[in-house]
């Protein structure tokens, strides 16, 4: 038995899934929360009443970086404020307090999702990483500092928090060769000793292939750094380019919600105590999983 932080799951393909638009935008779930912000606040309803009991609040592509890109970035302090708000209401509507759900804030890759080489440079990623925290940390409990795919662009995350004070989860996202390397080549080992010496909440892999994290999982739970994992449901990111949209991806056939909870079984049994889903994990796949984790006596809560 494990006390489990369970988070929700991918959130932003969920929104974009349910949009009226026939095409994705390059701000991807941004763009559906300003054409059709009633289905970002059904889609965080949906993974709460599947028992989430941390919730991420929209906000992914709205970096000074992407927002500048797509001529948006007058917009940076309404966007995320509005992200906010619809996390908040989500809670406020299911009957649920923050005693019983954390809402988190999100720092995710500021140039593009995935691609290492175009990530901005550890000065930069730090004041892009300022502004974020800045404008989101009056409505959130913590953050996630998530989809990182390199090392500089982590410890600028995780810099940034410390400075504000506030606890520093961070999660990496890994190849798709099952290697434990990073997107940008870096060894995880490497991102284990060189993240950990700067003192982490917790150190987690998301958005990667199920698989990559059945092999990465061991090799944290050694680490002595709490950590977990949330895994997506793409069969290959090679698509996907900066500028360029998520109509480039497809979801995997064999990744059912019985499949993934056996996945997760193998992390927990690793050591993992931070669970949830990223793109293409439905509410359907953590209503499942709230099942699986609580018949297997795992104890759910928020993180926090």
């Amino acid at each position: 038995m494990a006390h489990i932080s369970f988070l929700d799951g991918g959130v932003g393909q969920e929104i974009n899934s349910r949009s009226s638009a026939s095409k994705s935008h390059p701000l991807w779930s941004i763009q559906v929360m300003t054409d059709e912000p009633e289905i970002v606040l059904e889609v965080h309803k949906d993974f709460l009443k599947a028992g989430a009991r941390t919730i991420c609040v929209n906000s992914y592509t709205a970096t000074p970086t992407r927002l500048n890109r797509a001529n948006e970035f007058h917009r940076f302090n309404e966007i995320h404020e509005t992200a906010i708000h619809l996390a908040q209401e989500a809670v406020r509507q299911c009957g649920l307090t923050r005693d019983e759900v954390s809402i988190a804030g999100c720092l995710p890759p500021l140039s593009a999702s995935y691609v290492a080489k175009v990530a901005l440079d550890y000065e930069a990623s730090l004041e892009e990483y300022h502004a974020i925290i800045e404008v989101e940390k009056d409505g959130v409990d913590l953050f996630l500092a998530e989809t990182l795919s390199n090392i500089t662009e982590a410890k600028a995350a995780a810099d940034a928090l410390k400075s504000h004070g506030l606890d520093c989860h961070l999660s990496l996202t890994l190849s798709d060769e099952c290697d434990n390397r990073l997107r940008s080549g870096e060894p995880l080992e490497q991102a284990i000793d060189e993240l950990g010496a700067i003192g982490l909440t917790s150190l987690n892999v998301n958005c990667s292939f199920p698989e990559a994290l059945d092999k990465a999982m061991p090799v944290l739970g050694k680490s002595g750094i709490r950590c977990g994992g949330y895994a997506n449901g793409f069969t290959s990111i090679e698509g996907l380019e900066p500028g360029t949209t998520v109509d480039n991806l497809t979801a995997r056939t064999d990744l059912s919600k019985e499949r993934y909870a056996d996945h997760v079984d193998k992390w927990i049994d690793a050591g993992a105590t931070i669970i949830g889903g990223c793109c293409e994990i439905s509410p359907a796949h953590i209503a499942y999983l709230k099942s699986r984790l609580e018949g297997n006596g795992h104890i759910l809560q928020k993180l926090g």
